[in-house]
């Protein structure tokens, strides 16, 4: 072999390699099986942990109740019937029906009025594209509306319908106004 690839040691590289094999040797002394007190606790403190955890709750069954099983409840999710009072303004339930009260108002539009001699009558367009003539007096609509008043741009009805609290029968006032 040639001197230059010779590896040259020189005094600092000796001194490193014996600090080096002095400090693997320290290391493999330092790590005997036997170990010290702190190793010996870690060991037996995981011996003698016993973990705190409560029990769980107990598990009702679920008893589903019947919402007015004693009748004494009103069923909210039921139309009220009011009670029926006797009263001035009950409405004659034994006339005829006329044909105009077979209509909700809110499905009749006023169209027109027709004047003849000393008559008025009004012209209502039903849901089903018909127009009927109307007079005072005559019924119209589901309330017991009775008309009390044509005019060129409404129709004036008196309506008996039934207070949902009390049950007794009140008078209100509608208008159907002229559609265009």
């Amino acid at each position: 072999m040639s001197d230059c690839l010779k590896p040259k040691l020189t005094s600092n590289t000796y001194l490193k390699l014996v600090l080096s094999c002095l400090l693997t040797v320290a290391l493999v002394a330092c790590s005997g099986n036997d170990g010290d007190d702190l190793d010996q606790y870690m060991r037996d403190a995981a011996k003698d942990v016993k973990p705190k955890i409560k029990p769980l709750p107990e598990v009702k069954p679920y008893l589903a109740l019947q919402y007015n099983a004693d009748g004494v409840l009103i069923d909210p999710f039921r139309a009220r019937k009011a009670i029926s009072k006797s009263g001035v303004l009950q409405p004659n339930s034994n006339r005829p029906k006329e044909p105009m009260e077979s209509y909700p108002l809110e499905s009749l539009k006023y169209v027109g009025m027709l004047s003849k001699s000393k008559l008025t009558y009004a012209l209502l367009k039903t849901p089903d594209n018909a127009v009927q003539q109307v007079k005072l007096g005559n019924y119209v609509g589901q309330n017991f509306g009775r008309v009390t008043q044509i005019t060129g741009s409404e129709i004036v009805l008196k309506e008996i319908v039934q207070d949902d609290l009390s049950g007794d029968w009140v008078e209100r006032i509608s208008t159907l106004a002229l559609q265009e």
